[in-house]
């Protein structure tokens, strides 16, 4: 049995290696595409398809917020709560703001709008394209002489670099809140001693890392999203599992991204 498994084994190691090549290939190409795109549209604003990119900016941002708000006030609630068991040992209860406001705008406010942001908006993206590509859409604006990155790609990508930053900048504000409740009921702290340390504990230079990390993630998602769409297969199981992959890829290089910015940023900041 053991040797009938190992040629099969290493037949999937190679179908899986072939795959992934195949795949940052596309990546690459797709890069290079829309780099075109952006620079054609940095030169000639007047024709991206404003109408649509505040559609996408309406469908990511302002229908967003509500869930962005809340789950950034539970993540900056939680962080309090482990935060205060550890800090009232020691009794050093007021850095507890400085734990919770430092987490959340260099970390997790950026991370979990960019996870929320990759459920609602990416494997939105990939459906839509997706659906198109089913209806040959695509193809029929490419025989009229339409050119699918500049029509459907930069609306997305404008709105996600737009709105995502301002989600981030409301997910921050709910998770310091969140740390904010904590310290105030459990731990006892008065109000104006906890915003005074939060004051002191947050700078511009950590507020400008989490935006840097916002921008970047919205770039990522909104162009994974597009990507896995136009790679789809032309039935209802191919537009499922781009919507699928689109998260799943999202996901994996926004984590990867977060790794890097975030050694890159603790190197600039010694």
């Amino acid at each position: 049995m053991s040797r009938q498994r190992a040629p099969q084994l290493i037949e999937h190691v190679g179908e899986a290696s072939i795959r992934i090549g195949r795949d940052c290939v596309n990546m690459l190409s797709f890069v290079g595409e829309l780099s075109a795109g952006i620079m054609e549209a940095v030169k000639h604003p007047r024709k991206i398809r404003w109408k649509e990119t505040l559609y996408y900016m309406d469908m990511c941002g302002s229908d967003a917020l509500p869930i962005v708000m809340l789950i950034c006030f539970l993540m900056g609630l939680i962080l309090g709560f482990q935060a205060a068991v550890q800090m009232h040992k020691f009794g050093t209860d007021i850095f507890v703001a400085d734990l919770v406001g430092l987490s959340i705008i260099k970390e997790l406010g950026p991370l979990m709008v960019a996870m929320i942001a990759t459920g609602r908006a990416g494997s939105a993206f990939a459906a839509e394209i997706g659906t198109m590509k089913v209806s040959e859409e695509i193809d029929a604006m490419e025989t009229m002489g339409f050119v699918p990155c500049r029509f459907l790609i930069i609306p997305k990508v404008i709105a996600m670099l737009l709105a995502i930053p301002i989600l981030t900048i409301f997910g921050d504000i709910a998770g310091i809140f969140g740390g904010f409740v904590v310290g105030s009921l459990k731990l006892e702290i008065p109000a104006i001693a906890y915003y005074n340390r939060t004051v002191v504990a947050l700078t511009s230079a950590n507020f400008l890392f989490g935006l840097i990390k916002s921008f970047v993630f919205a770039f990522l998602i909104a162009g994974v999203g597009c990507m896995r769409g136009f790679e789809a297969r032309t039935d209802a199981q191919g537009v499922g599992r781009a919507a699928t992959s689109a998260v799943v890829s999202a996901i994996f290089l926004v984590v990867v991204a977060d790794a890097l910015l975030t050694i890159l940023f603790s190197m600039v900041g010694q």
